[in-house]
Order: structure tokens, then C-alpha cells, then sequence
């Protein structure tokens, strides 16, 4: 006896997760339905311009245009898009400027000052500050520093120090 009252609790609790993902389903196809048809009134709005003598045909194209927008797909959830890296020919540079860009500059003086104040070698002869020799030894390009440059879908590409003009 209780497990025949077992298995009806999961078939009541089966169809009940089933109603509430359907009318889930059902109340975003609604407010995305709700918020198209605004959308296409405002763009009415927008085309008429406040005219009141509008020609047959201008009201002809604009319920035409309005129909396009209606019948447009819309998308409703985001696709996963898996981050992967962009190569160049060669040593081309995809994303971003030829340059290093000053914030690139200032983290990688700033990344190898702590390095050189920490006790890494020193590419150059120079017995000056930490950061000068950074800076320096930017400027020359011996720093064995990559630049990952990444987009905002994800994508990205590594740039070592010596491709940069």
C-alpha cells in the first residue's frame, strides 16, 4: 500500500514540474510577445513622425515594414560560445592595435618591476631603479612577457612582447 501511494506522489510531482515549465515556457514566449508589439508601436510612431495626412501608400509601407518586424525571429536565450584563441599569419597581429596600448605598457613595466624587485635577472646593464630597468628593457623588447588580447565574445589571442611595433 505505501508504495503504490509512493509512485502516485511522483506522478503528481512528474505533471506538476511539467505545468510549471510549461507555463514558463509559456509566460516568456508572452512578454517577449508583449514587448515586440510595443517595440513595433514605438517604430509606428517613429515612421509616422506625428503626421496626421499620411498617403495610403506611406501607411501601406510602414504596416509592411511593421509586418517584417513582427515576423522576425526572436531569440529568446543566448548560445554558449566556447572561448577559442585567433592565430595570425605568421606574426600578424588580429585584435587590437599594432602598439602596445598604454595600459598593456603600464602592466607589464608594472608585472616585471615586481619581478626585478624580487630578485629575477636582469636582461640589461643598467644599476638604476627596478622600474627604469622595466622600462628600459621594454623599450629594447628582451622582456620574455605574452599579451593576451581577448575580445568580448571570448575569443582571444596571445602577442608576444617583440611583435609590437
Amino acid at each position: 500500500m505505501s508504495e503504490s501511494k509512493t509512485n502516485t506522489d511522483k506522478t503528481y510531482k512528474d505533471i506538476d514540474s511539467e505545468d510549471q515549465s510549461n507555463s514558463i515556457k509559456e509566460n516568456d514566449t508572452e512578454s517577449v510577445d508583449e514587448s515586440a508589439e510595443k517595440a513595433i508601436e514605438l517604430f509606428r510612431k517613429i515612421r509616422e513622425g506625428g503626421n496626421v495626412d499620411l498617403t495610403e501608400k506611406e501607411i501601406a509601407a510602414i504596416d509592411k515594414e511593421c509586418e517584417i518586424i513582427r515576423n522576425r525571429k526572436t531569440i529568446t536565450k543566448d548560445l554558449e560560445h566556447k572561448s577559442t584563441e585567433i592565430t595570425g599569419k605568421g606574426d600578424q597581429i588580429v585584435t587590437g592595435p599594432p602598439t602596445l596600448t598604454r595600459f598593456e605598457r603600464a602592466r607589464i613595466m608594472g608585472a616585471r618591476a615586481l619581478q626585478l624587485s624580487l630578485g629575477a635577472p636582469v636582461f640589461i646593464e643598467i644599476p638604476t631603479s627596478s622600474l627604469e630597468i622595466a622600462m628600459e628593457e621594454l623599450k629594447q623588447r628582451v622582456i620574455p612577457i605574452v599579451i593576451k588580447r581577448t575580445l568580448p565574445n571570448g575569443d582571444y589571442q596571445h602577442i608576444a612582447i617583440d611583435q609590437f611595433e
